[in-house]
C-alpha cells in the first residue's frame, strides 16, 4: 500500500537495554565482569560500617556481578554473617557459582520480584547507572533491608566534559545510561526515601586503573583532593561515592 501523507515508515524498536546483560554483550566488553575492582568496593564498604558501627549478620547484594565483592567481604567479616548475590545475567551467574559456599548464596534472579526476602545489609554498587527506571528499584530495594550501601561512579566532571570522548566512553564500553555527581546522586536516594546516613568519596581512579591516562591525573587528583575535595572531585574526577542509607 502505497504510504500518504500522514502515514510514517514502521521503525524497529531497540531492545531493552537490559538484554545486553543476558544476551552476552556485556561480558563481550567487559570480560572480567570488573572483579579487579572487588577489593577496593569491599574495603570502603567495611570503612563505612565500622565507622558507623553497624555490624549486618545477613548481606545481600543486588546486581551482584561476579560475587567478587560477596566473597571479599566474606573473607573480612565474622564468621556468623551470612551472604546473597543476585543478578539477572547468565553470563556473571557462571562466575558467582565458582564462589558459592555454605555462606555464600548466588541466585539467578530479581531480588526485587521475590516475595519475603529481607537483609540486615544491602549493597547496591555500580547498578543505578545500568537501569533505565532506576526510581522503581531504588524504591523496591528499600523494603528489603534496614540498611543499604550504594555505590555511585561519579562520571560528570570537568575533565570528562572536555574530553572528545569521555563520556561516550562510559556508555559504549561500560553501558552507563545515567551519570551522577555527589549532589545528583544524594539527592536521588533522597527523593526515593532513604536517610542519608553517612558517606565518602572513594579514589577508584587512584587504586585501580594502570592505564596512561589515569597514571598522568593520579598525583594531581591527590594534590587537589588534600586541599578541597568537591572541587578536586568536580574538575579532575576519578573518585567514586558510597554511601551508608536507610
Amino acid at each position: 500500500m502505497a504510504l500518504t501523507q500522514h502515514a510514517r515508515p514502521a521503525r524497529s524498536v531497540p531492545p531493552a537495554l537490559v538484554e545486553i546483560y543476558k544476551d552476552g554483550q556485556y561480558l563481550q566488553k567487559n570480560p572480567t565482569w570488573h572483579i579487579e575492582e572487588s577489593p577496593f568496593k569491599a574495603k570502603y564498604i567495611l570503612r563505612l560500617l565500622e565507622r558507623n558501627a553497624i555490624h549486618p549478620k545477613t548481606i545481600c547484594e543486588v546486581g551482584c556481578g561476579a560475587g567478587e565483592v560477596l566473597r571479599q567481604l566474606q573473607l573480612r567479616m565474622p564468621a556468623e554473617c551470612e551472604f546473597w548475590g543476585y543478578d539477572i545475567s547468565p553470563q556473571a551467574f557462571e562466575f558467582c557459582r565458582k564462589r558459592a559456599n555454605d555462606r555464600l548464596h548466588f541466585r539467578l534472579a530479581d531480588l526485587c520480584k521475590e516475595e519475603g526476602s529481607h537483609f540486615d545489609l544491602l549493597l547496591v554498587l555500580d547498578v543505578i547507572e545500568h537501569v533505565e527506571d532506576y526510581f522503581s528499584l531504588l524504591r523496591a530495594a528499600r523494603r528489603r533491608a534496614a540498611h543499604a550501601v550504594f555505590h555511585f561512579p561519579l562520571d560528570i566532571s570537568v575533565q570528562a566534559v572536555l574530553r572528545k570522548n569521555g563520556m561516550m566512553k562510559r556508555r559504549q564500553d561500560h553501558a552507563h545510561i545515567h551519570y551522577f555527581t555527589r549532589e545528583l546522586a544524594l539527592a536521588t536516594l533522597r527523593d526515593t526515601g532513604y536517610r542519608v546516613v553517612d558517606w565518602l568519596y572513594a579514589p577508584r581512579s587512584n587504586e585501580i586503573g594502570p592505564r596512561a591516562i589515569q597514571k598522568l591525573f593520579r598525583l594531581p587528583r591527590s594534590a587537589f583532593f588534600a586541599i578541597h575535595h568537591d572541587l578536586a572531585v568536580r574538575i579532575l574526577g576519578g573518585y567514586t561515592l558510597m554511601v551508608l542509607a536507610e
